[in-house]
């Protein structure tokens, strides 16, 4: 009865951390130019690709936003779903290039894996930028759930290579892909609900067993997280927070059933400790997508990434 039990959580959790399905003229994705399944390290693996959409609306280059998807870092193919529930398309109805992007699973690597190719993706695309007539001037990064996390960590780690907690040593920028020597800094961060303290989610109130041996959290780290602290604390976006972070702007639920929201909060409050410009939105009622996902909290979004974006010095 505890593995069924566990099984349809699990299913449960999945479920959620991806955009529900909506009808094929509301995914309808309206874009003035795109190319998809770029291979973003060269190694034609499909945790390595992404898709380019540039506006519609807007005058070239455009301002870029990277967007990573939510799926309990299960996933390593499911970029599309940026625009599963119109996060993707609002971008670009403002004038933001979105370059959606894979990322390996944790069942093809373990962490840093994951932070290794969004970091790797980012260099290409700051590389690339005149190609596909986006300005790299301005890069600002979202996500939701998982993708919320390697959302937050690309922020937090803005200017960390390497990082070591009692003697275990974690290698965040990577060495994937051409552009070794690429800038991989972005502008500006959109969280939407992502883990931070592993360790703590169970006591924080989840619905999930976030301790158990199979869990997203222990498969990620590769073993159960409460007999691994210190590779949770280098998974951790906490960990790395300092007052060279770019702008936060965080949107949780405060009846979010996977990911309490005390990981925002723990987050947040670090950010502010270091007085890292940052704002946290918790919204009443919110779940785990439903309700903080919606066209009210996306402008929210899209003001924000306005404001920092006419922050850049030409």
């Amino acid at each position: 009865m505890k593995i069924l039990t566990f099984l349809l959580t699990f299913i449960s959790l999945i479920a959620m951390a991806q955009p529900k399905e909506i009808n094929a003229e509301q995914t309808a994705i309206v874009s003035s130019k795109h190319w998809l399944d770029i291979d973003y390290v060269g190694d034609d693996i499909v945790g390595h690709r992404l898709d380019i959409h540039l506006p519609a609306v807007g005058k070239a280059p455009f301002p870029i936003v990277v967007a990573i998807y939510g799926s309990a870092w299960f996933s390593n193919s499911s970029k599309s779903t940026v625009f599963n529930e119109g996060l993707g398309q609002t971008l670009l109805n403002n004038g933001f290039a979105v370059v959606s992007i894979n990322h390996r699973s944790s069942s093809d690597a373990k962490f840093p894996a994951q932070i290794q190719d969004v970091k790797a993706a980012i260099r290409f695309v700051r590389a690339n930028a005149a190609k596909f007539s986006m300005d790299n001037s301005f890069i600002g990064v979202t996500g939701w759930s998982s993708g919320g996390h390697l959302t937050a960590l690309t922020g937090t780690t803005n200017t960390t290579q390497t990082h070591s907690i009692h003697g275990l040593e974690v290698d965040i920028e990577g060495s994937l892909g051409k552009y070794t020597q690429t800038n991989s800094k972005v502008n500006a961060i959109v969280d939407w609900f992502g883990p931070t303290d592993f360790l703590i989610m169970d006591a924080c109130g989840s619905s999930f067993a976030h301790n158990d041996t199979k869990s997203p959290e222990s498969s990620l780290v590769g073993g159960a997280i409460q007999e691994n602290p210190d590779k949770c604390a280098l998974a951790n976006p906490i960990s790395y927070v300092n007052a060279q972070n770019p702008p936060f702007l965080i949107f949780h639920g405060d009846k979010d059933p996977l990911v309490p929201h005390c990981q925002s909060e723990k987050l947040y409050e670090a950010l502010q400790k270091s007085k890292v410009k940052s704002e946290l939105i918790i919204i009443p009622r919110g779940g785990h997508g439903p309700g903080v996902m919606i066209e009210k909290y996306y402008e929210k979004m899209i003001a924000f990434f306005k404001e920092e974006m006419g922050k850049v010095k030409k």
